[in-house]
Parts: C-alpha cells; sequence; structure tokens
C-alpha cells in the first residue's frame, strides 16, 4: 500500500500539484489520467524517488517492492533470455521457462533467446527491461506509457497478463480502451489536485464534469446572492431606522465564500482541411510488393480498392512492414513489383512519426505552420498553432528547442492546414494524452475524405476500422471487415497458439453474441429503473432552485418598496421569506449534490457489469 499525502511540487513557479492526497491500496490496479505536462510522469518519479516533492510525504511500507521500466539501456549478460533471468527472484534462479514466457508475450521468438541485447532495436530492448520488471513480480508496478514501444499483438498479450496481476498496478497511457480493460481504479490530475474513483475513466470523466458543473451553478447563485446583499447594504447604509437590517447584511457577507470561476482548461480542438473528391475510387493496388532485402519481401502481391469515404487501417506486429505501406502509398518509396494507380483529383497528406527530421530547427511554430500551405496567412497559422497547444508566446518558440512530442504536433499542425482528400496516418496518437486522443478520433470520424492508418489503438480499430490490412504469418493481405468481425473471424495466430481471445478462454464463460445483446439490455434496464428515481430527485431540486430564485427577485424588489415606505412590519415579513428561499435553494443545491454523488457511484457499478460482460463475448449468433 502506497500513501501520498499533502503532496506538493512546482516547477520554476508554476504548481503541478497542491497538497493532494492520494492512497494505492492492495490489489488496487490504477490508471493515472491528465493532460500532458500535468504532473503524472513526475508523480511517479517521486514514488520511486528518483524526484523530491516541495512539501508532502510518500509513505512506502518497509520491504515492498516497486518496478518501475527504466528507460536507460544498460545490459550485461550475452544473450536476451539470461539478461531477462536477472530479473528472477531469489528462490527462481532457474526457472528460466518462466522468463521464455514473458519475453515470447512480449514479441521475442525462440529464436531471439540466444541472440545478445545489442542485436536489437531500441523499442525491442525496452522491451527487454519491461520484461525484467514483469519477470520480478513487484508489490507495485508502475508502467508509463507502456504501449508506445509495443505492437498490437503484444500489447493484447500484457492486457490479459495485467488482468491476472495479483498486486499494485499504478498505469499511465493515452490508450483508453487499453486503460479501461486493465484497471479497477481511476486517479486524475486536475486543476493541480487528484481525484481517485472506483471505476474506468468513462466514469472518472462524467464525476468530474458533473461536480464542475455543480460547482459552477453554486458559484453563479453565490455571485448573484452576493450583488444582492452588496447592493441592499450600499443602498441603505445611511438610513438609521435600517442599521439592524444593514449590519445584519454586512455579518452575512463576511460570512459568504467567495468561490473562483474555474479557470478554462486547454485541449487540442481541430478538424483536418477537406479538399472536395467528386469522383468514387480513389486509387488502386495491384500485384504490390516490396521488399529492402529482394528474396525477403515485406509486402507481397497485395491488392486492394481504396473508394472516397473509406477507413482502412493497417495491422500487425511491428517490424512487418505497416510503415513502409505507408510510404509506399504516399510515394516516398517505390514498388519492386506491381502498381498504384492514383486518381488524378487525388491529394494526400502523410503524418509520419520520422518525418520530424523534416522540419526547420530555425523557424518557429508559427513559420512551420505558415508555410505548410501558400493559402494559409499567419492568423489562420496562430489559430493552428493554439489548436495544437502552441497558444501567445509558445507559437514563437524555434523548433530546435521542441521536444519530440511538441515537434510530433508540429507535424500535425502542418496537416491540419493542408486541405487534402486522402489521410495517410502512422500512429498519430503516440504524442498524445487522452483528452486529445479522443478530440483525433472525432477529427477522422469526421473527416469527408478517405483515410489509411496505421494503430495499435483498439479503440480506434473499433470505431474507424471498415476493412484492415493484415501483416501475419509472413503474408500482406486485405480483410473485408471491421476489427471485431476480424477478431472473431479470424484472430491473431500467437493467441490462437496459445489458447488466448475469443476463440479460446479454457473454462472462462463465453458468450454468443445474441446472449450477450440480451444480457446487456437486461443490465441497461436495471440501470434505468435505478437511476430514474435519483434522476427525478436531481430535476425536482432543480424545480426548487429554480422557483426560489424566481421568487428571491420578487422579495428583493418588495423588501427596496418596503424599505422606501418604512413600513416595519413588512420588512420584518419579507426577511423571514428571503430567509425560508435561501435556505431552501442551499438545501436543494445539497441535496442535487449529495442524489449526484449516488448516480455516479450507481453507473460505475453498472457500467463495470457492462465491461465484464464485453470481456465475455464470443463469436455465433
Amino acid at each position: 500500500m502506497i500513501n501520498i499525502e499533502k503532496l506538493t511540487k512546482s516547477y520554476g513557479g508554476r504548481v503541478l500539484f497542491d497538497k493532494v492526497n492520494l492512497r494505492i491500496n492492495s490489489r488496487e490496479r490504477l490508471g493515472l489520467v491528465g493532460r500532458n505536462g500535468h504532473g503524472k510522469t513526475t508523480l511517479l518519479r517521486m514514488i520511486t524517488g528518483e524526484q523530491e516533492p516541495d512539501f508532502g510525504a510518500v509513505s512506502i511500507p518497509r520491504n515492498y517492492r516497486i518496478g518501475y521500466v527504466r528507460q536507460h539501456l544498460k545490459f550485461t549478460e550475452e544473450t536476451i533470455l539470461a539478461e531477462g533471468m536477472k530479473g528472477l527472484n531469489a528462490n527462481e534462479i532457474d526457472h528460466h521457462w518462466k522468463v521464455e514466457k514473458i519475453l515470447a508475450g512480449l514479441g521475442f521468438s525462440q529464436a531471439d533467446m540466444i541472440r545478445p541485447p545489442s542485436a536489437f532495436s531500441g523499442g525491442y530492448q525496452v522491451r527487454l527491461n519491461l520484461a525484467k520488471v514483469l519477470i520480478s513480480e513487484p508489490d507495485l508496478l508502475l508502467l508509463d506509457e507502456p504501449t508506445n514501444y509495443l505492437d498490437i499483438a503484444s500489447i493484447r498479450w500484457i492486457q490479459r497478463f495485467l488482468n491476472a496481476w495479483s498486486h499494485e498496478i499504478l498505469l499511465i497511457t493515452h490508450d483508453r480502451g487499453f486503460m479501461d480493460s486493465v484497471i479497477t481504479h481511476t486517479a486524475g490530475i486536475h486543476r493541480r489536485k487528484i481525484k481517485k474513483i472506483s471505476g474506468d475513466t468513462s466514469a472518472y470523466y462524467d464525476r468530474i464534469a458533473q461536480e464542475e458543473e455543480i460547482y459552477e451553478k453554486t458559484r453563479v447563485n453565490d455571485e448573484k446572492k452576493r450583488k444582492e446583499v452588496e447592493l441592499f447594504i450600499t443602498r441603505f447604509r445611511a438610513k438609521a431606522r435600517l442599521a439592524n437590517l444593514v449590519q445584519s447584511r454586512v455579518k452575512t457577507l463576511s460570512k459568504m465564500e467567495k468561490k473562483d470561476k474555474l479557470e478554462t482548461m486547454r485541449t487540442l480542438d481541430f478538424s483536418f482541411r477537406s479538399l472536395p473528391f467528386k469522383g468514387k475510387q480513389m486509387l488502386r493496388v495491384e500485384s504490390l510488393t516490396f521488399g529492402y532485402e529482394k528474396k525477403k519481401p515485406l509486402v507481397g502481391n497485395l491488392e486492394f480498392t481504396l473508394n472516397h469515404g473509406d477507413r482502412i487501417c493497417i495491422i500487425g506486429k511491428n517490424g512487418m512492414g505497416k510503415t513502409t505501406l505507408l510510404k509506399l502509398l504516399a510515394g516516398t518509396l517505390e514498388p519492386d513489383d506491381g502498381s498504384i494507380r492514383y486518381n488524378p483529383a487525388v491529394e494526400s497528406g502523410l503524418f509520419e512519426q520520422t518525418n520530424v527530421s523534416s522540419l526547420i530547427e530555425t523557424r518557429t511554430v508559427e513559420d512551420e505552420i505558415l508555410y505548410s500551405d501558400s493559402g494559409v496567412d499567419r492568423q489562420q497559422a496562430r489559430n493552428i498553432c493554439g489548436a495544437m497547444m502552441f497558444s501567445g508566446d509558445d507559437a514563437l518558440k524555434k523548433v530546435s528547442v521542441l521536444s519530440g512530442g511538441e515537434k510530433s504536433r508540429v507535424m500535425l499542425g502542418k496537416l491540419l492546414v493542408t486541405p487534402v482528400n486522402l489521410l495517410l496516418l502512422d500512429e498519430p496518437t503516440n504524442h498524445l494524452d487522452m483528452d486529445s486522443c479522443d478530440a483525433m478520433l472525432a477529427a477522422i470520424d469526421s473527416f469527408d475524405g478517405a483515410v489509411i492508418m496505421v494503430t495499435h489503438n483498439e479503440m480506434f480499430l473499433h470505431a474507424l476500422a471498415d476493412r484492415l490490412i493484415v501483416f501475419q504469418g509472413g503474408k500482406t493481405e486485405l480483410y473485408e471487415g471491421g476489427y471485431r468481425h476480424f477478431l472473431e473471424h479470424r484472430g491473431w495466430l500467437d493467441e490462437s497458439a496459445q489458447g488466448g481471445g475469443a476463440q479460446s478462454r479454457g473454462s472462462a464463460e463465453v458468450l454468443s453474441r445474441k446472449e450477450l445483446r440480451k444480457r446487456r439490455s437486461e443490465v441497461i434496464a436495471r440501470r434505468s429503473r435505478a437511476l430514474k428515481p435519483l434522476e427525478r430527485k436531481v430535476a425536482e431540486a432543480e424545480k426548487i432552485i429554480e422557483a426560489s430564485e424566481e421568487r428571491l427577485e420578487e422579495l428583493n424588489r418588495d423588501m427596496l418598496n418596503a424599505t422606501e415606505s418604512q413600513d416595519g412590519d413588512r420588512i420584518g415579513r419579507i426577511g423571514k421569506e428571503i430567509h425560508r428561499c435561501e435556505t431552501a435553494i442551499e438545501k436543494a443545491f445539497s441535496d442535487m449534490e449529495e442524489v449526484t454523488s449516488r448516480i455516479g457511484e450507481k453507473s460505475i457499478v453498472y457500467e463495470e457489469e457492462l465491461h465484464r460482460l464485453e470481456s465475455l463475448a464470443g463469436g455465433g449468433n
């Protein structure tokens, strides 16, 4: 168990945390969410002791082991297997089978086990560090963006691995689907505080939205009452006969807490600039073949047609040729054989991770956006800079001082200002936070053109893909169907061999699609019956507040008339009724806040039940 108390941390006058508290209890799998730059990784580093807080403490039990994937790559053993075995506990020193199982799950083949770590790419070396942490079975597993260096097969494997994890987990990831499939609780860094709830990210964001809506309604109501009291004091301060009433209002005013208006949160908010396309077929790929080594083609005899409005996702393990195919389609590589025939009216835009090298170091962010298209003026460039979270002076930063993630956002901004009717996207979410990934999903969905995208984000695959180009088993082929259909009828070969996936779940319950729909309907009906009485109470409270506020306006007008006519009895009666109205409003707000909280808690229970049903989904009717 980890206990964080009154933690405060600032950088250069910017406050990340302000006296925050957080507890990670036994066997909890906690997802940590928040905007980029709001301190998620900093919090992990303070838990590991790599950074010190300005104030507060992180309490860790004696002999409690924390596993954290280090980014530095330093290996001492001659083989992958030997290096992995360094993670074994003392009583398991010869359990090489355990190491082999985890390495295989993370994408290492049996032949890789005797190869030296230096023979692998940086991404696979980070996977080796991850494997060593998993092998050691720490009490708390800290994972910071693990999906960034895993392919889709490894992500699905580690998802199942973490669901069986018997200790604590603290997970940071921009992949909402992955996080929701693993966690039991969500904690969010929001407005320099940390809030933790039971449930997934949707339940967390719903709770935050409800609480901020209530806060804003309360703030507006309080501000209105404050102005009314101040007006009364100002108007009648000089009237001796009303001195007691004025003094009472002064005391009331001194007790009223002034709530600050919530700061507007910046977020990525954008849409792609689409170019009209009047035809149907955009491109035709015939017998496309390519390989960096002639006898080992990465893309082999691929054929497909892309029509206007299509959404095709490219999936497969890392190193299989997904990015290479995107480069072939973009024309930056020439095929060894076959052809790609474009409609002359097609204008394509490419977003690729390695494209940041094309940025000019001496230019500002604004300049890079401005020079992307001749039809862009400086104001439009500034608007796009703001949408990419380079507002104000940040737009004048030189490219040379930007981080890798910031450069990736500049590349995205350059694509946004360029009118296109075909988007070619290579892992566009890697340097975005969860909110920005949601904005990206909405922007791709609403784009009036065709999209071909490489992604391992299963939420994007489920939401967007009409068809798939699958790299698997040494083949590249078009799959006519969405991602759910692919999982049910084809699936990943490694999972079939391991007995994983929807096709084989051992003794676990598997639901047919028909049974799943039936049970979902039953849960939704029960949720509706349970929440309706509570929702009626919220509506009743809102009516009481609205009616009482209208009555208060009438009473304040009556009070002004009564004081002008110096009618003491009437002033007394009106004062008592004003007090009753104010009490009714306060009670209604309190009741509404309590009921809203109960609605959130009940909703979480039903969402967890629906999520559990989805995890039992099998194939068939």
